[in-house]
């Protein structure tokens, strides 16, 4: 669109170069030719906030390896933005670190990239290297949009913007059903990398969202659901230390070339 900065009520010196100025626009981008973009192959890496040290690292690392990353915030639109890059052909592995969108579309949280969420490369048989990324959270706006059901639960205001909900034993049980069904259902190379330490900057040992009990009903769901098919590493780390990142970002790597 092009604003007409005067009325079109006949023509003057002003909308003659205005109109002008739209005319030579649109028939450059009527001719413009945009070549293919050849590179290096491309990964969708998840992230959030509290993921954002190992993402950094992971995106570091894999380049170093020879390819490019492309960030999504797992906001909803995030996840979905990457699954349709994905099923576009555009994508040769995912860095699914930052699963909390699950949490949101389990909960009610605000932040749901729906149903489908963690299928789409699994489905394409597309290399991915997935975790647990703030599966302690669930989002919702300011303090006073958090559902009134949930006034007893362990909440956090992480801005005047964003409120945080601490995700329960139970849930966190559920959470680990369904990523160990969707994982067990890829097609492709697929592993799952667990966190013993935290799974989120506000779920290690002293922080906020420290939950022995909800860690342990997620982690032993997944365990006991996960089909042979998919790689389970458990590492004695939290999902920002840097040896967590590199492990991940390496067995990606891995697994593409001995899927090429």
């Amino acid at each position: 669109m092009t604003y007409s900065v005067v009325d079109i009520s006949g023509l003057n010196r002003i909308s003659e170069r205005i109109l002008s100025n739209a005319a030579g626009a649109i028939a450059g981008m009527a001719k413009v030719t945009v070549q293919s973009a050849e590179g290096r192959p491309l990964i969708g890496a998840t992230m959030f906030g509290v993921t954002t040290p190992a993402v950094t690292r992971a995106r570091e690392r894999l380049e170093e390896l020879g390819y490019e990353v492309l960030v999504f915030h797992a906001t909803g639109t995030g996840g979905q933005s990457m699954e349709a890059l994905a099923r576009g052909g555009y994508l040769a592995g995912i860095l699914d670190l930052t699963t909390t969108e699950l949490a949101d579309d389990l909960v009610g949280g605000v932040l749901s990239a729906g149903p489908d969420r963690l299928e789409a490369a699994g489905a394409l048989g597309l290399p991915q290297v997935v975790s647990l990324g703030a599966l302690d959270m669930v989002n919702f706006g300011p303090r006073e949009t958090v559902p009134p059901q949930f006034e007893s639960r362990n909440i956090y205001v992480h801005n005047p913007t964003v409120t945080l909900m601490r995700t329960t034993p139970e849930e966190c049980a559920e959470l680990g059903r369904r990523i160990a069904r969707k994982l067990s259902a890829a097609t492709g190379p697929t592993a799952l990398f667990v966190p013993l330490k935290g799974v989120s900057m506000i779920a290690t040992e002293g922080g906020p969202f420290h939950d022995a009990a909800a860690d342990e009903a997620l982690f032993a769901a997944l365990r006991g659901g996960l089909s042979e098919n998919v790689e389970l590493h458990e590492l004695e780390l939290d999902v920002n230390d840097p040896a967590f990142a590199d492990a991940m970002a390496n067995r990606l790597d891995e697994m593409i070339h001995d899927q090429g």
